[in-house]
């Protein structure tokens, strides 16, 4: 497993940072040291928080928002949250599932907001703005695109379960903190998406098979 070295400066307000520094810790670990000493005034910190969760935000968001021209701003806006309200911040949960609550808040209010201003024109669905955030001439990268055109299929509560399990890799027990919901039905919802891909998958791959 990578790993990744806690920032120097001081992070927690019970001295613990300290000697963690002495050894490595896992991504999530680091994000949320970072996350913790920026919340104590360390501008590098600030920088490697935001780097490492920016992406992360922007998929998230553009699978929960219908309109892929809102990502970037939503994108904005929760960082700008974020950063606002990192003096409350205490470490108790991930950095991460912490930032991705804000950003299904963010969310929310911009459907709250276009609620009240109704979109002028229709825009295109959520899957382009994750494709464009998708890296590209990377080995898969053709599956993983096929896989965004099957979770369209997904009702959206299934699909933010699958997404933050299976595609931004939080644990069932942070994934129902940043959904609102207990952790089985997290788990409920993933075994249900799981299956209704896999029968999808098998429908798309039937057709050749019978070609061959």
């Amino acid at each position: 497993m990578m790993t990744y070295a806690l920032p120097t400066s001081r992070a927690t307000s019970d001295g613990t940072c300290g000697e963690r520094n002495a050894g490595t810790v896992t991504l999530d670990d680091a994000i949320t040291a970072w996350a913790l000493a920026a919340r104590g005034g360390d501008p590098a910190a600030v920088e490697r928080f935001v780097t490492a969760l920016h992406r992360d935000v922007q998929r998230y968001v553009a699978h929960l928002c219908g309109d892929p021209q809102a990502v970037d701003d939503l994108a904005q806006d929760t960082f700008l949250r974020a950063l606002g309200s990192l003096h409350r911040f205490e470490g108790r949960s991930s950095a991460r599932s912490w930032l991705l609550s804000i950003a299904r808040r963010a969310v929310i209010d911009s459907y709250r907001y276009a609620a009240a201003r109704p979109r002028p024109s229709d825009v295109p669905d959520w899957q382009l703005a994750v494709e464009l955030a998708q890296p590209r001439d990377l080995p898969g990268f053709d599956d993983g695109i096929a896989l965004l055109d099957l979770l369209t299929a997904l009702p959206d509560d299934r699909r933010e379960a699958f997404v933050l399990t299976q595609l931004l890799g939080l644990p069932y027990a942070e994934a129902a903190e940043v959904s609102d919901c207990p952790i089985g039905t997290v788990r409920s919802r993933v075994a249900r998406a799981r299956a209704t891909l896999t029968a999808l998958l098998d429908a798309a791959e039937r057709p050749a098979v019978l070609a061959a």
